[in-house]
């Protein structure tokens, strides 16, 4: 299901979604092709036919699954999780929506059940996962045309199967395309206990990168620090004490950062940005606090800092696919030297998606939701 009929010249959501119905039922309406049905043959999906609050627009009905064409593949899903871009789409804020009715989830990982007779790149039984946003994972089965998914080796978690292709494939590529780092030198971001800021610690710390990861303050923030320590975190430190005029001590035994990694803008960024070496480039990825950045012109000026923006769906577009299972490949080999691991993951039935999507909304939330099919 690609969304805005991806520029990349892969099929659009519509014609993904036709994959779903016999012949027959294709003259239907697309609203018609989301009908509520009772026949067990039949498979399950969270649908939303309008934005709005997800608990509110989301719902769990039965749509019809195709046979397979020469080109497609019919994928059993095995668990799809609840990403901050997966609420926004539903919301209707993010950088591209899909056209509605339309199935939610942009990350997970299935396994192929039956492949068309000119599929050459998987075959039934491996692990998939999908080659871009927008295919529609919060479902038990489905037809996908074979340039919509990439093969994922059978030996990693499967959680880490199913949370590989949107975070941890933004955290490497923030630390690997805007400075030069090497080991010893330092990363500072907000939002350190995010899906991204974890990979990050995991990321860095295997690249020989010293970490500086902020949050903000919570009850559990003892059990938060203990945990990101445990991934590999070196240092965890409180927004609030970014102000505190101790912290200019702290870089006495600490390499100033060169890259500073943004999920939140406001204030928190501002803090970032008073703390990067001069030269250094802050990253922004997200806007978790809904606050426009804000950069004091005398750091422009004395510092000669640099702001940029990254997109896991824009780096894409502007690599080939190739370039993508390269980077999953890198990945996975993290995880297999046991150097990366998946969030913390809280299991869902995908019946109760009301509540894991209540859930995945709640502040201070450090785990991730995700669908078992």
């Amino acid at each position: 299901m690609w969304v805005c009929g991806k520029l990349s010249g892969t099929r659009t959501q519509a014609q993904l979604l036709r994959g779903l119905l016999p012949a027959s039922s294709r003259r239907r309406s697309a609203a018609a092709s989301y009908s509520a049905s009772a026949e067990p043959s039949r498979i399950r999906a969270l649908v939303y036919g309008d934005h709005g609050h997800p608990a509110k627009v989301v719902e769990l009905k039965n749509l019809e699954l195709t046979a397979v064409g020469g080109s497609d593949v019919h994928v059993k899903m095995l668990a799809a999780p609840v990403n901050p871009a997966d609420i926004n789409m539903i919301q209707g804020n993010y950088g591209i929506l899909p056209k509605l009715p339309a199935v939610g989830g942009n990350e997970g990982v299935g396994q192929v059940v039956a492949v068309g007779s000119s599929v050459t790149t998987v075959k039934p039984g491996d692990l998939v996962i999908p080659a871009d946003a927008g295919l529609g994972t919060w479902r038990t089965e489905a037809v996908f045309s074979e340039e919509a998914l990439i093969a994922v080796p059978s030996d990693i978690p499967l959680q880490s199967a199913a949370t590989l292709g949107v975070n941890p494939c933004t955290a490497y590529r923030m630390l690997m395309d805007f400075e030069q780092l090497k080991p010893g030198d330092s990363v500072i971001q907000n939002a350190s206990n995010s899906g991204v800021g974890q990979a990050v610690i995991q990321i860095a710390a295997a690249l020989g990168l010293r970490t500086i990861n902020v949050v903000r303050d919570r009850p559990d923030l003892q059990k938060l620090i203990d945990r990101l320590k445990n991934l590999g975190a070196e240092h965890v430190i409180k927004e609030e004490d970014l102000r505190k005029p101790e912290m200019k001590n702290f870089f006495q035994d600490m390499p100033q950062p060169r890259l500073a990694l943004n999920c939140v803008g406001g204030k928190s960024s501002t803090e970032l940005l008073r703390y990067l070496a001069p030269g250094g480039t802050m990253v922004t990825y997200g806007g978790m606090a809904k606050q426009p950045v804000t950069v004091p012109v005398s750091l422009f000026i004395f510092k000669d800092l640099k702001l940029r923006g990254f997109w896991m769906s824009q780096w894409k577009r502007d690599h080939s696919p190739d370039q993508f299972k390269e980077l999953i490949s890198t990945l996975c080999d993290l995880i297999r030297r046991g150097q990366f691991t998946a969030p913390a993951c809280s299991e869902v039935p995908l019946q109760d998606y009301q509540r894991a999507l209540e859930t995945s909304m709640q502040p201070f939330m450090s785990t991730k939701q995700i669908f078992i099919m």
